[in-house]
């Protein structure tokens, strides 16, 4: 076993470059929106449609959120995140889709979005301009 070690890097340089490759994220800060803890949010993502986008322009912002999700916990989620003032919160549930592709059956999978009304005069930066 001893002529395997070789082949492998002293343990001492290991520890260092982790070390540094901590330091180096550590130093990266995002400063857009505040920090959520990513277990609380139940926003999955924004929806980027041709339709979400035409809303942006009367502050109608498109999300996909869990499916147990409700109107409170996503306006909560929304105004820490992007910090703005929900002023309603329309959900839909896109239900499961039945697609085959050859004789090969299968299910789209469904999933809840919520389309969040914000007051005039804030923007959320989602989308790209």
């Amino acid at each position: 076993m001893a002529a395997f070690k070789i082949f492998g890097k002293p343990k001492k340089e290991k520890a260092a470059r982790k070390t540094q490759q901590v330091k180096a994220v550590s130093a990266e800060k995002v400063v857009s929106r505040p920090a959520v803890p990513i277990g609380d949010s139940q926003l999955v993502r924004p929806h980027i449609t041709e339709k979400a986008t035409s809303l942006a322009s009367q502050n109608k912002y498109v999300f996909v959120v869990k499916t147990s999700a409700t109107k409170k916990e996503i306006e909560r989620d929304v105004e820490r995140r992007y910090g703005v003032s929900v002023e309603k919160t329309r959900i839909v549930t896109v239900h499961p889709k039945r697609v085959r592709l050859g004789k090969t059956r299968g299910v789209k999978k469904g999933y809840k979005k919520a389309i969040v009304q914000i007051q005039k005069g804030q923007k959320i930066e989602i989308l790209p301009t």
